[in-house]
């Protein structure tokens, strides 16, 4: 009988433990959240330097780039389009935005229109989806197309 009330006890003393730690690991993003890490991205880009970039990106992240045909699906591969893309100096500017959001992970769907250096801007439909890793945002994939009209 001792054994019975030792484990009630214990159950008592651990239940809450467990889910106050689960509800507190899950986080939800907000749009000014995501404009922030939209935000974070972009500010990347205007460094220049690549390795920047893609420390945006899970290492496994999946990258359908603007202005190239070829899937991107490891770090070497972001690195070489980012390196590309990189010498036009791109500017991007959010024009819509729509997010979808659950428990650390969201989807940001929108419009963004990128300027540059030396070539006519491109508008452009995009998909950011996100995953909490580590307690940091970061991209788990991106794809961008230019507009086809």
């Amino acid at each position: 009988m001792k054994t019975i009330p030792a484990v009630i006890a214990l159950l008592l003393i651990s239940t809450p433990v467990l889910a106050n730690t689960s509800s507190s690991q899950c986080a939800m993003l907000d749009a000014e959240q995501a404009r922030n890490l939209f935000e974070r991205w972009n500010t990347s880009l205007q460094t220049g330097d690549p390795a920047k970039v893609a420390a945006n990106y899970t290492a496994d992240a999946v990258l359908l780039p603007t202005l190239s045909n070829q899937p991107r699906t490891d770090l070497s591969g972001k690195l070489d389009y980012f390196n590309y893309f990189l010498k036009s100096g791109p500017i991007g500017t959010l024009d819509s935005s729509t997010l979808i959001t659950s428990c650390n992970s969201a989807t940001d769907t929108g419009t963004y229109t990128f300027r540059f250096r030396d070539m006519p801007e491109v508008n452009a439909r995009y998909t950011f989806t996100y995953a909490r890793v580590g307690g940091e945002w970061l991209i788990t994939s991106h794809h961008s197309s230019a507009m086809p009209e």
